[in-house]
């Protein structure tokens, strides 16, 4: 995928989460955020030519096993901003959007944490 379109493609979801959020769909909104981040991660991976992009790429799809290791690496390389947001996510992919345990309050105190990772991601992805 070419970098403007990942770009529009995470901002989209990120944007689509904040509007669903402040419509009071919770659930929904957890999920968009997790998608957000995940293109973030997969960009990253790939822009960094990372092993799991291959794999995933030879897979044709992306497994959570493969996301994780590539979190791993990319935390080691670009900081802990990674890890900590990716973590964020996959909370609200679990609580917020699997088992609906999560209110808008306990989205809201984690996206921050994920727009650090978009921000983070288009920055390199612009390559600025």
């Amino acid at each position: 995928m070419v970098e403007d379109e990942r770009i529009r493609l995470i901002e989209g979801l990120f944007n689509e989460a904040l509007n669903l959020l402040e419509r009071g769909e919770s659930i929904e909104s957890s999920e968009k955020l997790y998608k957000a981040a995940g293109e973030c991660i997969k960009a990253l991976a790939e822009k960094s030519s990372l092993e799991e992009f291959k794999a995933a790429s030879e897979k044709g799809r992306w497994t959570v096993t493969l996301l994780e290791k590539a979190v791993g690496k990319l935390a080691d390389k670009l900081g802990s901003e990674i890890g900590a947001a990716w973590d964020s996510a996959n909370y609200l992919h679990v609580w917020g959007f699997h088992e609906t345990k999560l209110d808008a309050e306990d989205i809201k105190r984690r996206i921050p944490i994920i727009e650090k990772l978009i921000k983070i991601s288009i920055e390199i992805l612009k390559g600025t």
